[in-house]
């Protein structure tokens, strides 16, 4: 052999070695046990929906009737928390979901959860059972002015609300009647769309911040109801709340 042709030779084993390490190292790759990939693909999974729940969408359910006929006991709805970290404030005629501002749940007793719960808590599927959130409307925003009389309409503004998502046969402040509140800014006037069967802003008056609900305390905005499939419907402000006259203070 010449030596050209030796040059030759080492050259061809030297660009074989690595294709073939190379080779070798794939299969090994593809060796990887099943059950490694499918764990890897659940972790990350989990990751995705955690990180979907606690800065995009998150599941509440509903456990009382306050909201009814919007709202049923049992329904699931969706709520946004994503538009509040671009500024976005709950406004009048929303849906909210809040932390309880100054134990208004005091005497509602805390559910246990098994480990199925549990999990779906974790990626915002279900409530988690330590947490203690409320659902109403707003009715009013810092700076507005509530007239709730009995036997007369909700007014804001001075400016009186036709309440068609309002129970049928409920009042809208019979049971309860506060007369004239005005907002501080920063803070909500909140009402359930049962008003017979809601201890909401008006009921709690008293109390070391008034009935009023914080916006801090706000976890977002429920805008669908997403089951049963059977209850499907979005949740849109009302009409009476584009009313020129109700945000002329504003």
């Amino acid at each position: 052999m010449s030596a050209g042709q030796g040059t030759i030779e080492a050259e061809r084993t030297g660009r074989g070695w690595p294709l073939r390490r190379a080779g070798r190292a794939r299969r090994e790759r593809r060796k990887r046990p099943w059950w490694q990939e499918l764990l890897v693909m659940v972790l990350v999974a989990l990751v995705l929906a955690w990180g979907i729940k606690t800065f995009f969408v998150q599941a509440f359910s509903i456990p009382s009737g306050s909201m009814e006929n919007t709202l049923q006991v049992g329904d699931r709805v969706m709520v946004d928390k994503f538009t509040p970290w671009f500024g976005a404030t709950p406004e009048r005629g929303d849906v909210v979901v809040f932390h309880d501002p100054n134990e208004w749940l005091r005497d509602q007793p805390q559910p246990k959860q098994n480990g199925l719960q549990t999990a779906l808590s974790f990626v915002g599927l279900a409530p988690a059972a330590s947490e203690k959130d409320l659902v109403k409307r707003v009715i009013a925003v810092g700076g507005d002015t509530v007239d709730c009389e009995r036997n007369q309409p909700v007014r804001v503004n001075g400016v009186a609300l036709d309440e068609p998502y309002l129970h049928p046969g409920a009042t809208p402040c019979n049971r309860h009647p506060v007369g004239k509140v005005t907002v501080p800014k920063g803070m909500l006037w909140v009402m359930g769309d049962n008003r017979e069967n809601s201890e909401d802003s008006r009921f709690h008056m008293d109390e070391a911040i008034g009935g009023f609900v914080p916006v801090k305390d706000v976890i977002g905005r429920a805008f669908v109801v997403a089951w049963p499939l059977t209850h499907w419907r979005t949740l849109p402000v009302p009409g009476t709340f584009d009313q020129p006259g109700l945000k002329g203070s504003h």
